[in-house]
């Protein structure tokens, strides 16, 4: 199995920048998260962009969604971030592609201890080699499909839309 793992930016991969307390964006984690996990599935990574999904516009969604149809890879992960996570799936989920998309991220970053990152790309890999084709998100232990999923900003998690 090989998967293609697109990323997006997302708290996942932010740091805590010390000179002005912010969070922000230095490089991506991938590579050390792979190899602490001890992974032994193919992973190709592709870095599409690095930037917190409040930001996010329709050409970076765009960018994601052509990147998932003319890639090889039947098995996609896409790093994200967690605040408009369920707009971008819809999108990819719209075009029904025989594809097996997993979207995560992470509400704490992977840098900063006690960081849920770790857990829910591997989440996101075991559920992907798993399920059918179609689109989901994996975060909080839950893998939900894009069409019946949304977050709760008052509790920090995502869940079934009824």
């Amino acid at each position: 199995m090989q998967v293609r793992l697109m990323i997006t930016g997302g708290t996942i991969d932010k740091v805590y920048n010390q000179s002005n307390g912010e969070l922000e964006f230095d490089k991506t984690h991938f590579p050390e998260m792979i190899i602490r996990s001890r992974i032994e599935v193919n992973i190709i990574q592709e870095e599409l962009t690095l930037i917190d999904s409040l930001d996010m516009v329709d050409s970076d969604r765009h960018l994601i969604l052509e990147s998932c149809e003319n890639c090889a890879e039947q098995f996609i992960l896409i790093t994200h971030g967690t605040d408009t996570m369920c707009e971008t799936a819809k999108l990819l989920g719209e075009q029904e592609m025989k594809k097996t998309i997993v979207l995560f991220g992470s509400m704490v970053p992977y840098a900063v201890s006690n960081s849920d990152a770790l857990f829910n790309f591997g989440c996101a890999l075991g559920s992907l080699q798993l399920l059918g084709s179609g689109v989901y998100i994996a975060m909080n232990g839950r893998v939900l499909p894009w069409s019946d999923v949304e977050k709760n900003k008052s509790l920090g998690i995502f869940q079934n839309l009824n």
